[in-house]
């Protein structure tokens, strides 16, 4: 059993500002002494980052889709462990989730398309919900709308609202005394600001990490802007109303168990890049590698020229190698020594990227026999991915639930048998030694890939 203080964040459609009251939540209460545990729905990445910065705890997913009904309160617990408070931001509208279920996931607590949702996490974690809503260009229809999306699904507890993008103090009268009137609280009215602006670009958001002190005060202004406007005292009460949380808390060693077999100790060096160039990575992913006996070690390679001495397997996460080709390509002598590398390799979209042979025209590490491109496509969404031969982390047959999320295309130098096939697609590249592919996977909801990686890096 856990006692968690915990709210979600949400909102009724994308771009209402979830990510600037979320982050600004999370940056005024830390300013105010509390411990706050940041997580995100859904299989963001970006997000997260300006969470850690806003809290100065990592920043977690909660995602049905990627690990299962089962494993979202252990996670959040896992996450929480010696927090005062959790809050957790949602993901597009509150009841936008993925297309249909699949079988293997749990979803019991779904309701169709809204697996994976905002709604469908609150449900399982019993959380009250605060609704973001973009009051720009309504009046009272403001209440007809929170009305609708408070009695949509009852089982999801809307809390109240936070109106954001208030045009002047006028606006703001109208809009709570309709909400006043349906008995519907209000946390709080933001202006429109620009203060907390946070720069796109084709793949949303700029992650924190390439922003360096920009993204540090763009955290710090959305912090002043919601503890100069909402009221956080009541946002804190609302928290702590939740329930006490049953089941156990997700620890790494639990899950990984007995699958590191005979020899396991922290012997193995595992790079992991990291940097501006690969950014995209769980925080799961570092615990269940040292679990399994593994001694994780960050590198840059836009920066450093060699792997971390003793690296014993590589691991190349997400991120946005297109906008640092120039960069990675320059960068020959760690190309030279990944190209030559013996040992294990695992690379998700970015760090698949980094292996092929070319980039927009530019050298890569040539490990695998396929050029990359930029397009203009975005290619998007969940995927229940089966594999069809064996690689350094699967086993033909077996069936993982991954995300796909770029504007890239690989090209492959000849015929190649994929390392994953779902319906309509077909993706990446597996040997003994490889598994690269453009399919994200949360290894809390496979642990194994963490054992097989380690093991397979020791003997």
């Amino acid at each position: 059993m856990s006692e968690i203080s915990r709210l979600v964040i949400a909102a009724p459609s994308s771009g209402s500002g979830k990510t600037t009251v979320a982050t600004g939540l999370m940056a005024a209460l830390t300013a105010k002494g509390f411990v706050v545990s940041p997580h995100k729905v859904g299989p963001d990445y970006i997000d997260p980052g300006y969470h850690a910065l806003a809290s100065g705890r990592p920043g977690r997913n909660l995602d049905p889709w990627l690990v299962g009904d089962d494993l979202i309160v252990p996670l959040l617990a896992h996450g929480a462990a010696g927090a005062d408070i959790a809050v957790i931001e949602g993901v597009m509208g509150l009841f936008d989730g993925a297309a249909s279920p699949h079988g293997s996931s749990g979803a019991g607590d779904s309701r169709g398309g809204d697996l994976a949702s905002t709604a469908h996490v609150a449900r399982l974690l019993d959380a009250p919900v605060v609704l973001v809503v973009d009051v720009s260009g309504q009046g009272r229809s403001v209440a007809a709308l929170v009305h609708g999306f408070m009695s949509y699904d009852t089982r999801v507890r809307v809390g109240g609202v936070i109106l954001n993008r208030v045009g002047s103090p006028r606006h703001e009268r109208i809009c709570r005394e309709a909400l006043d009137e349906m008995g519907i609280a209000v946390f709080g009215a933001i202006p429109r600001s620009e203060v907390a602006a946070t720069p796109s670009r084709h793949l949303g958001l700029i992650p924190p990490a390439e922003r360096s002190a920009r993204a540090v005060d763009a955290v710090a202004g959305m912090g002043e802007l919601v503890a100069a406007t909402c009221d956080l005292e009541s946002l804190v009460r609302l928290a702590r109303s939740a329930s006490t949380l049953p089941g156990r808390t997700w620890t790494a060693r639990e899950a990984v168990g007995d699958l590191t077999g005979a020899g396991a100790g922290t012997d193995v060096v595992v790079a992991v890049a990291g940097g501006k160039a690969f950014t995209f990575g769980y925080a799961e992913q570092a615990e269940l590698i040292e679990a399994a006996g593994g001694t994780v070690a960050l590198f840059d390679p836009l920066s450093e020229q060699s792997l971390p001495a003793g690296t014993r397997a590589l691991v190349l996460p997400g991120g946005f190698p297109e906008v640092y080709a120039a960069e990675l390509s320059a960068n020959e002598p760690l190309r030279r020594q990944v190209a030559a590398f013996g040992g294990p390799i695992v690379a998700e979209c970015a760090g698949l990227l980094y292996l092929c042979r070319e980039l927009d025209g530019r050298p890569m590490c040539g490990v695998v026999a396929a050029t990359a491109a930029m397009t203009g496509t975005l290619t998007l969404g969940y995927r229940s991915a089966v594999a069809v031969r064996d690689s350094v982390l699967t086993r033909e047959g077996e069936r993982y639930h991954g995300h796909e999320f770029h504007r890239t295309r690989v090209t492959p130098s000849g015929d190649a048998e994929p390392l994953y096939r779902w319906r309509g697609g077909a993706d990446g590249y597996g040997g003994p030694s490889l598994a690269a592919s453009y399919l994200h996977l949360h290894w809390a909801g496979a642990p194994h890939l963490a054992a097989r990686l380690v093991s397979r890096a020791r003997h």
